[in-house]
């Protein structure tokens, strides 16, 4: 089951770790940091990979609200005990009130995903503030 979730969305990822990281070292920073002698390890670590991870950081807020209600579904698939369990045995029983309760969780866990991108993309980028 865990496969079952991530392997479509690590290739996602990793195509845009790719992408993100070869556009990064194409700049003029990183050609200079070169330049100086820097080791390339240390051109990666320090000059690359913070600029290279806001893309990923937003890719993973959206992937997170994926994973959790593909968890429920793929939960229901495969017979294991979790949400996707409690949800098809209250949409069975027609307990209303525990789907909406289950709704609410699930709405409640997207919303802090979307905090935690929000506030790590203060901690990676310097340039963004909060008013």
């Amino acid at each position: 089951p865990a496969l079952t979730l991530a392997l479509a969305r690590a290739a996602i990822l990793f195509r845009m770790a790719r992408g993100s990281l070869l556009e990064v070292l194409s700049q003029d920073y990183i050609r200079t940091a070169r330049a100086k002698g820097l080791p390339e390890g240390l051109v990666l670590l320090k000059h690359a990979l913070r600029p290279a991870s806001l893309p990923l950081v937003t890719v993973l807020g959206l992937e997170g609200g994926f994973l959790l209600t593909g968890a429920v579904v793929v939960g229901a698939v495969f017979a294991l005990p979790g949400l996707g369990s409690l949800a098809l045995t209250a949409l069975e029983a027609r307990d209303y009130p525990l789907l909406q309760g289950l709704v609410l969780l699930l709405a409640g866990l997207i919303v802090l995903f979307n905090l935690a991108v929000d506030l790590l993309y203060g901690l990676l980028d310097p340039r963004v503030e909060y008013a």
